[in-house]
């Protein structure tokens, strides 16, 4: 069977075309990434991912990672694969090159991450939280703690995790119970329990560096109280030699729906008072140190989402080419009909539709938020840089909490292309679904996605980030119009985007009043308008660059032909539905916040 992760077009399409990408390589600090280096990156990154990552998707969903006398293995075929990847680099390479990584665009590195973690993103997981781990040594730790930890993960030496929850503390973060108690040294012994940490325990690296959020005796209740520890699964000596183990003890791995071959542990810190921490950064301030990691694992997590639905879709695509079945619709009538490819029914084609425009509309998305980071960290205007900085803020929730949502959604009409084989493990649907189900649910639930765009992310700044995200959707619908054929499609986006400002207005205003809960009952579907709305920028921004395309002489002419299509099926299908959903938030219906408990039953 071939395998499928990413569509190579459209990822060069994203970067070249629609961001691109080689315009950074004028700043210094990305002088270095011109077209052929991008163009060599992704192709490195696609061969590591097709010939040596791939092959283990499958071998970790069925062997998964065993826990034996407090020892934790992941499947053996993991160790070359890990070794490829510390081998070129390839964990943090967006940092600089003196902490071991590659310096390059964040925009760049999500283009090779497509591939990375598309190929197996529960093996890519041991990546990703080491690199997340790290940029908080980086960014908060002390030069000793840099010294110590910093290179070693950052060049897969050693791995890293996210200590947060608890069994009584789940999304609640503030009601954590792990505590810290200061030592004569200044040292910290920590104590408590944590669970679902992902990459907790394992045996591809010698040593695991856990951030922990823990509270110091004595610190206020809630999240103001809560400090951010380094506690490495082995102490490390002042000139970096491991020392005695401390007192990390993986107590059980979690049986999981998916990515088996991610070992999500159970983790008792100081069962036998042996566990020492030190402070990363300063007291009571944890939580919002840990933020810089959930915000980038927030996205990754979009990513690992995203990877599910692009592969999900190219599987179903091939197959709806090769799978013949039943006439074709025009030719019921005639008996000696031959079975045709089951591409050429409308039905599997309006589904393939579906899957096309998400998966086009996703990747922009989540290329364009790295793309603005990137920016953010050369450009010199303070305006400039602070609304790339808000851009990368306001969609953060919608690159996590819809695309994970319309991703999951995609695997779902894979599985239908297929047919009852796309639900028997032989085919690769199945795992893909039950793998991207735990998107939506971990780094914040989209629940929690969508209160935080209406919660925080709505009113911050006076309204700035809304009117900085709403801008640049207005600049690519009046370019639009300028561009034949694509007006009709601009006038839609625009009215959908008016529309969403009515709204976001209304619910903000709800939200600041006694109806204050009936505005959080409609915070999830407003962020999937917010999404709705955002997909139909992308996609009427790439067919802006496609359109002009065809007036040529084009051997890609089929591809920019589907752009504009892609954007006709979107604002003629999908938008409309979208209006129907802006006029219900506007309803702000009470009954989820009225209707008795003892009415739900059970």
């Amino acid at each position: 069977m071939v395998q499928f992760i990413a569509d190579r077009r459209d990822v060069d399409f994203v970067l070249h075309e629609q961001l691109q990408v080689s315009e950074l390589s004028k700043y210094e600090k990305f002088a270095d990434f011109n077209k052929k280096t991008v163009d060599l990156i992704v192709t490195e990154a696609r061969n590591l991912a097709v010939k040596e990552i791939l092959p283990t998707r499958k071998i970790g969903d069925e062997e998964g990672t065993l826990l034996d006398k407090g020892q934790v293995t992941v499947p053996e075929a993991f160790h070359r694969a890990w070794a490829l990847l510390k081998e070129g680099e390839w964990l943090a390479m967006p940092e600089a090159l003196e902490h071991g990584g590659q310096g390059m665009p964040r925009l760049l590195a999500m283009a090779a991450n497509d591939y990375l973690v598309g190929a197996n993103f529960a093996f890519m997981m041991y990546a990703g939280l080491s690199h997340g781990a790290g940029r908080l040594v980086e960014t908060f730790g002390s030069e000793k703690q840099k010294a110590l930890f910093l290179n070693k993960m950052y060049t897969g030496e050693w791995t890293g995790t996210m200590l947060l929850t608890e069994p009584e503390a789940g999304s609640d973060v503030g009601a954590l119970t792990t505590t810290a108690k200061k030592n004569e040294d200044g040292t910290y012994s920590i104590t408590g329990s944590k669970i679902f940490i992902s990459s907790g325990d394992h045996d591809l690296s010698e040593n695991i560096i856990h951030p922990v959020l823990a509270r110091i005796e004595g610190a206020p209740a809630g999240t103001k109280g809560i400090s951010l520890f380094i506690v490495p699964k082995y102490r490390v000596n002042d000139d970096g030699s491991l020392g005695d183990f401390n007192d990390v003890v993986c107590t059980g791995l979690e049986e999981k729906m998916g990515i088996h071959g991610n070992s999500t542990c159970s983790l008792t810190l100081g069962g036998k008072e042996e566990c020492i921490g030190t402070l990363l950064g300063e007291e009571n301030k944890g939580m919002r140190e840990m933020f810089l990691m959930m915000n980038e694992a927030r996205l990754l997590v979009g990513l690992q989402g995203f990877s599910c639905a692009t592969a999900a879709y190219l599987y179903a695509v091939n197959y709806a080419k090769e799978r013949e079945q039943g006439r074709h619709l025009l030719q019921m009538g005639n008996k000696d009909a031959l079975p045709v490819p089951i591409i050429q029914h409308p039905d599997i084609r309006r589904q393939l539709l579906t899957m096309k425009v998400y998966v086009e509309g996703m990747r922009s998305l989540l290329y364009y938020v790295g793309f603005c980071d990137d920016l953010a960290g050369v450009v010199d205007d303070p305006e400039e840089k602070e609304k790339y900085h808000n851009l990368v803020d306001m969609l953060t929730p919608i690159a996590k909490g819809y695309v994970t949502d319309k991703s999951f959604e995609v695997c779902g009409h894979g599985m239908q292309v297929y047919g009852g084989y796309g639900y028997i493990k032989e085919y690769p649907l199945e795992q893909l679904m039950r793998d991207c189900r735990i998107t939506m649910i971990y780094e914040g639930t989209n629940g929690i996605q969508a209160m935080d765009l209406l919660g925080r992310k709505l009113a911050l700044k006076g309204g700035k980030l809304v009117m900085d995200l709403f801008g640049e959707i207005q600049k690519t619908i009046a370019s639009a119009k300028e561009i034949p054929g694509l007006a009709g499609f601009a006038e839609k986006v625009e009215t959908a985007l008016n529309k969403l400002g009515e709204v976001a207005a209304h619910l903000g205003k709800t939200a600041m009043s006694e109806k204050v809960l009936s505005a959080f009952a409609s915070a999830y579907p407003f962020m999937e308008v917010t999404g709705d709305v955002v997909m139909a920028w992308m996609l009427l921004w790439r067919a802006s660059i496609a359109a002009p395309q065809l007036e040529k002489k084009n051997k890609d002419a089929a591809f920019y032909d589907g752009q504009v299509k892609s954007i006709e099926f979107f604002t003629s299908s999908i938008l409309p539905v979208t209006a129907g959903k802006m006029e219900a938030v506007l309803n702000t219906n009470a009954a989820p916040i009225e209707i008795d408990e003892a009415s739900f039953g059970g």
